[in-house]
């Protein structure tokens, strides 16, 4: 089953300050984002704009966040009317999105894995393709398929993840702690191949896939030895092509 953002707005919120969020999720994907001075970006899966106010706070010239939750969205906008960016929000299911509009770059924190069929995953590729320009760039950071730990070997980190299962379309529960509680959302499995078939069907190439990294500012305040579980494990994975 899907899960139902609308009911976990909030508190999906919050999770974005764990500490891996910044240095090692944040870090990794902007490092591969490169410079944004002058370019217009689609934010596909922008949740409550944590990630969209960073691209336009990075130098975009112009940054739409569409996202299938109301209530992410909701966040999202009452964010842009106290500090206003100018960030354009929608709510959009990116399978389906037409917003008559091509992109420098197309950016998803966390849109792949929802995807619980090969078709879906294509029709999801599709969109991110159709809102590319000719030579635009796709980055995303999704669920690994090839997560090597066990379900509590992440729970340092603040969340644990069920272990890899190898069954197209499996469901792969993730489960947050908070201070106020535990909530749980829900990714599917689907293979490594899969995905590169998605994406050169749509019209995707030099497909390229990166481990996820910790900034040097990360290392300093936690130490290397903290790191050493989510790097050999790989509990995400990012991604890079283009149009």
């Amino acid at each position: 089953m899907a899960t139902d953002y609308d009911t976990i707005a909030e508190e999906y919120r919050r999770a974005k300050f764990q500490p891996w969020r910044r240095h090692i999720e944040v870090f990794t994907l902007f490092g591969l984002v490169g410079d944004l001075a002058g370019k217009s970006v689609l934010d596909l899966a922008c949740g409550e704009g944590f990630q969209t106010r960073l691209l336009k706070q990075k130098g975009a010239a112009r940054v739409v966040g569409v996202d299938i939750s109301a209530g992410m969205i909701d966040l999202a906008s009452k964010e842009e009317t106290q500090r206003p960016l100018g960030i354009d929000y929608h709510v959009r299911d990116a399978k389906t999105l037409d917003l008559r509009e091509q992109f420098d770059l197309v950016f998803a924190a966390y849109l792949l894995n929802y995807a619980a069929t090969r078709e879906e995953l294509l029709q999801m590729c599709q969109a991110i393709a159709g809102h590319l320009k000719a030579g635009g760039r796709f980055v995303s950071v999704n669920n690994n398929p090839d997560y090597a730990g066990q379900t509590d070997s992440m729970r340092p980190y603040g969340f644990t993840r069920t272990a890899r299962e190898a069954r197209e379309g499996a469901a792969i529960p993730w489960t947050f702690f908070l201070q106020e509680g535990p909530f749980e959302i829900t990714n599917y499995y689907l293979s490594f191949a899969t995905h590169e078939w998605a994406l050169q069907t749509a019209g995707l190439h030099d497909i390229r896939w990166h481990p996820p990294a910790v900034s040097a500012e990360g290392l300093a305040e936690f130490g290397k030895d903290y790191w050493s579980a989510f790097l050999e494990y790989k509990p995400v994975i990012f991604i890079e092509c283009c149009k």
